[in-house]
């Protein structure tokens, strides 16, 4: 297929799709007058705090909170928004209470302990419903020892990571994950008919949750269709040692710009604020066309090219009405969990000229967000 019937075909079926107003709306009668709302992750992680964020935007477009200007977050913690939302924004419908903030800082036997102490609260009836961000903590509530409503939301590959059954059925009742059954597959099929590239590196932590972070399983699926070679290299991902995190994803990207031709810039946890920097340093010094999976966010700092998110603005509409769903008395079981990004392409024309890559025109014309600087 040529790239431009590609590009085509991608505009076709991609895109978020609400036609069916009444599938979101079907159900006015609250079932709850107050909703008790717990937040859990697996440790911090900068897209947890933009995908809360954004999702608390589209609460508020629905009318379920108040319209008050949110503060400028980019440099604070998850627990920071939270104890923000407590203050400012609970009602007596939705309550966002300091005492139901819960984060692991990627502690194995902190994450048991939370998991323990948050089934038992929720058991008691103490939460109504729970934001389980990111494949941590989606794993550590799928399961049957509570039937608390929770929705995971940030978590790269929840079939693959065992969170949910399929990407139609979650498997349990009161459980809804958010997924993108083909993100991964537009992102590196796009990067590969732009760039031709035939070594791909990408770094990640060789753990069942660090393959599925990177969407292992897809890239090899895509490597033996459209033939390419897979160029791995190994981090540290999940571990309260952030140091030693961010050091082991820069000496991959060094390894990796040695032998590769293009590179996937994976989510995990070495890969943040702090390394995003020199990351862009070593791909651009080498003249190496990198793609970024986490979204726009890094494009804006060097990373080459991505799928533009628009502060995952798309992605918050969604959580807000499956919210609103819940909130009106559906399973959440039973509420779609397929959501399809649109394909808006971000892309830094410094980070073009400085390894040498002349974008095509239809490039720019998808592009949603294009960066003049590196930030």
């Amino acid at each position: 297929m040529s790239f431009y019937k590609y590009l085509l075909l991608l505009v076709l079926v991609s895109g978020v799709s609400f036609s069916d107003e009444n599938e979101f709306f079907e159900s006015e009668k609250e079932v709850k007058s107050s909703w008790n709302v717990a937040y859990f992750e697996g440790g911090p992680y900068t897209d947890y705090n933009k995908v809360l964020l954004s999702t608390i935007k589209g609460l508020v477009e629905l009318g379920l909170l108040e319209n008050k200007n949110i503060p400028d977050f980019s440099e604070s913690k998850s627990k920071d928004i939270w104890y923000w939302l407590s203050d400012n924004l609970s009602n007596n419908h939705i309550v966002f209470l300091k005492e139901n903030f819960y984060s692991a800082g990627w502690d194995e036997q902190r994450r048991e302990a939370l998991t323990e102490k948050l089934i038992k609260k929720s058991n008691s009836g103490k939460i109504d419903l729970i934001f389980a961000m990111g494949t941590w903590a989606g794993q550590s509530l799928a399961n049957d020892s509570h039937d608390t409503p929770t929705l995971v939301m940030s978590a790269s590959s929840p079939v693959s990571s065992g969170i949910i059954k399929s990407v139609d059925e979650s498997g349990y009742a009161h459980l809804h994950a958010t997924v993108d059954p083909n993100k991964h597959f537009r992102q590196l099929k796009l990067f590969h008919e732009i760039t031709g590239f035939k070594k791909l590196g990408v770094a990640y932590e060789n753990t069942v949750e660090g393959r599925s972070y990177a969407a292992l399983d897809v890239i090899e699926g895509l490597a033996k269709s459209i033939n390419f070679e897979i160029i791995p290299c190994f981090t540290l991902s999940d571990i309260k040692d952030q140091e030693k995190a961010n050091e082991s994803v820069i000496d991959c990207y060094r390894e990796l710009s040695k032998v590769s031709d293009a590179i996937y810039i994976t989510e995990q946890g070495g890969v943040n604020d702090v390394t995003i920097k020199e990351i862009v340093k070593i791909v651009n010094s080498k003249k190496i066309p990198s793609f970024s999976q986490s979204g726009s966010d890094e494009v804006a700092h060097g990373i080459l090219l991505s799928l533009s998110q628009n502060g995952f603005k798309y992605v918050g509409e969604f959580h807000s009405k499956v919210i609103k769903d819940v909130l009106h008395g559906k399973v959440p079981g039973d509420i779609k969990q397929i959501f399809d990004e649109p394909l808006r392409i971000a892309i830094n024309l410094k980070s073009a000229e400085k390894i040498g890559f002349n974008p095509p025109l239809i490039i720019l014309g998808l592009a949603d967000e294009i960066f003049n600087v590196i930030e």
